[in-house]
């Protein structure tokens, strides 16, 4: 039998590079280049192969004898020490347990679905400042409805839509861990939504200028700057603020704005883009803008960037406004109502607004760009002032 325990915790640390044996089929290698390996020698089945045992000096010369006579223990017992060191992995991954720890996994997996890749932190906030404190340290199988009830009863009222968001992301989490074998109620969400009843709470509509009042509020923003450049160019296309802030030159084309259809409300894989007729005060905008471009981009923030969601916010608070930026969109679909007698399916197309099924659209086959356009160009005439398209007349 060859000798075991050739080496000495005193002699490796002193050992030039190459590879020593310690008996029992446990190695030490050392590298050129600094670092050592331990690397136990096995054959199972008829077949030899090597196991590592971790780095040295992390793991010492006795904590890698510890591992050999493990290794070798699976041996004579006919198992493959390396399939179980693998076996024993993927059970740990499923006995992923707390609540915490769960929730993080299944963000992890949805992140590439996310806008930014979840990176704003959108999509967890609502289970990182309402649930995860209270119930994060519990096991995911020992939380039932009463406790979510608990858990979300103080905001389910007061912060409606927060607590809806993070009862939505429950369930989410709640799947993830049924996938990954963990013994969950997959029905506690949805009892802990009967449990705390119906929401009070109404929907805040966004507060917006009055058509009548837009004129004054856009001559108003004369300074040519990148803020009152992005919002002129905001109110006279009735576009969400996300893709208008990552306007790029590359998506305009003549006096057709092509937006992307991932750009449209951040949804990622969308594949239908979004065709926004310019207006000849639109691209008098945007000419302006160009001035401002950095790397393509229209509106660029002051370091890097575009311009954040909060820049035009601010400007409308500074002036004393309850109005904000996103409102336009709704004074843009009053004035349409009340001043045109433009269709209503042409009237929410300005908007982005899908009204029939995507069979109708897939036979219909039109965006009713020339129809916006006319209409585009009445709103920048009323914007601007050199009419007071208070007449109503044909869209």
């Amino acid at each position: 039998m060859r000798a075991m325990h050739r080496l000495s915790a005193k002699a490796v640390v002193a050992l030039a590079p190459g590879k020593y044996a310690d008996g029992g089929g446990l190695w030490l290698v050392k590298r050129k280049g600094g670092g050592a390996q331990w690397v136990q020698r096995i054959t199972i089945y008829g077949r030899r192969r090597e196991m590592g045992l971790g780095a040295y000096p992390a793991v010492s010369l006795a904590e890698a004898r510890r591992k050999a006579e493990d290794a070798r223990a699976k041996v004579r017992d006919n198992l493959d020490p390396i399939r179980e060191r693998q076996r024993a992995r993927q059970t740990a991954v499923r006995n992923l347990h707390l609540l915490k720890d769960v929730a993080l996994d299944a963000f992890e997996s949805r992140k590439a679905e996310l806008r930014g890749d979840g990176i704003a932190g959108r999509w967890f906030s609502p289970l990182e400042l309402h649930v995860l404190p209270k119930l994060g340290s519990i096991p995911v199988a020992d939380i039932d409805q009463k406790d979510i009830r608990g858990c979300l009863a103080p905001i389910w009222h007061d912060k409606a839509e927060t607590a809806r968001k993070a009862m939505n992301r429950l369930g989410i989490v709640f799947k993830h861990a049924a996938a990954l074998g963990l013994d969950v109620d997959m029905q506690a969400p949805m009892k802990a939504r009967e449990l705390l009843g119906k929401q009070r709470h109404e929907t805040t509509h966004i507060p917006a200028l009055t058509w009548q009042e837009v004129p004054d509020f856009y001559q108003s923003l004369d300074e040519g700057s990148i803020t009152h450049l992005a919002l002129r160019l905001l109110i006279l296309t009735g576009v969400r603020s996300r893709p208008l802030r990552f306007l790029h030159e590359g998506q305009i084309d003549g006096n057709v704005w092509t937006i992307p259809g991932e750009a449209i409300k951040g949804r990622k894989g969308a594949t239908e883009d979004f065709r926004v007729p310019l207006s000849t005060e639109a691209l008098a905008v945007i000419q302006s803008a160009r001035r401002h471009a950095r790397d393509g981009y229209l509106f660029p923030s002051v370091r890097k960037g575009v311009i954040s969601d909060a820049t035009m916010s601010r400007l409308m608070e500074r002036r004393g406004l309850e109005a904000r930026p996103h409102g336009f969109r709704t004074t843009l679909r009053v004035w349409l109502a009340e001043v045109t007698d433009a269709p209503h399916e042409v009237a929410e197309a300005c908007l982005g607004h899908k009204t029939d099924s995507g069979v109708v659209r897939a036979y219909r086959r039109t965006d009713f760009l020339d129809q916006r356009r006319a209409l585009l160009a009445r709103w920048g005439a009323h914007c601007d002032g050199s009419t007071g398209a208070q007449h109503r007349s044909g869209g």
